[in-house]
C-alpha cells in the first residue's frame, strides 16, 4: 500500500490518498505492456511510403553493352535494380501496419501501467482540476506548484473538460486524456501522471476485484 499526497491548486497538501498497485491490476506483465504499446505505435504508422521498380524508373531499357567480347559481367538497361539509379528489386508498397489485441488484453495493460507509475511514485493526485474559461498561464503555475514544470505530464480527468484541454494543449509535453481515453502508451510515455481525486476514485470503482485464491476441497 502506497500513500501520496493530495495537492490543491497551489500545490499545498490537503490530505493523503491511499491505493496499492494491486488495487488496479493484480500484477504487472511486461511482455503484455510491451505488445500493447508496439501495437499503438504501429497503429500510428502511416505507411505511405513506396519506392519504385526497374519499370517505373526514368531511363533507357536499351542494352548498356553487348552481351559478349568486353571482358565485363553482363548487363540489360541500366534501370536494372543491382545498379546505382535503378529501381528496386523488392519495391516497397503503400501497406496498412495496424493491428488489434484482444480488447480485455489492451484493458488490463492500461491498469498495469498506471500500476506501475504507483510503484514508482510517478503519480501525482490532485484535489480538484477545475476552470471557469481557459488559460495557459493557470495550469503552468499549477504544475510548477506540483513540482512537474517541464516535466512531461499526462493529466487524466474523469471526463473531457474543454477548458483544461485548451489550458494545457499549448505546454510542450502536457497532454489531457479523459480516464475512459487512456491506454497503456499514453500512460507510460510521460515521466509524470497528473490525475484528480475523483478520476483515482473511478478507476479504483472500475477495476475488477481479485480474484480468490482457490482452496482444495
Amino acid at each position: 500500500m502506497a500513500s501520496f499526497t493530495v495537492y490543491d491548486r497551489a500545490g499545498k497538501s490537503v490530505g493523503t490518498y491511499e491505493i496499492a498497485s494491486t488495487d488496479l491490476a493484480p500484477r504487472i506483465n511486461k511482455q503484455l505492456l510491451h505488445d500493447a504499446v508496439v501495437m499503438y505505435q504501429a497503429n500510428e504508422r502511416q505507411g505511405t511510403h513506396r519506392t519504385k521498380t526497374r519499370g517505373e524508373v526514368a531511363g533507357s531499357t536499351k542494352k548498356m553493352y553487348r552481351q559478349k567480347g568486353t571482358g565485363n559481367a553482363r548487363a540489360g538497361s541500366r534501370r536494372s535494380g543491382i545498379r546505382r539509379g535503378g529501381g528496386h528489386i523488392l519495391a516497397i508498397r503503400p501497406r496498412d501496419y495496424s493491428y488489434r489485441l484482444p480488447r480485455k488484453a489492451l484493458q488490463l495493460a492500461t491498469r498495469m501501467a498506471l500500476a506501475s507509475k504507483i510503484e514508482d511514485q510517478e503519480l501525482v493526485i490532485i484535489d480538484q482540476l477545475n476552470f471557469s474559461q481557459p488559460s495557459t498561464k493557470e495550469m503552468a503555475g499549477i504544475l510548477k506548484a506540483l513540482g512537474i514544470g517541464g516535466t512531461t505530464t499526462l493529466i487524466a480527468t474523469t471526463g473531457y473538460d474543454q477548458n483544461t484541454y485548451k489550458s494545457a494543449r499549448n505546454i510542450q509535453g502536457v497532454e489531457v486524456t479523459a480516464i475512459s481515453d487512456l491506454n497503456a502508451l499514453t500512460v507510460l510515455k510521460p515521466h509524470r501522471v497528473l490525475v484528480t481525486r475523483e478520476a483515482l476514485d473511478q478507476l479504483r470503482h472500475k477495476a475488477p476485484a481479485p480474484k480468490a485464491p482457490a482452496t482444495n476441497a
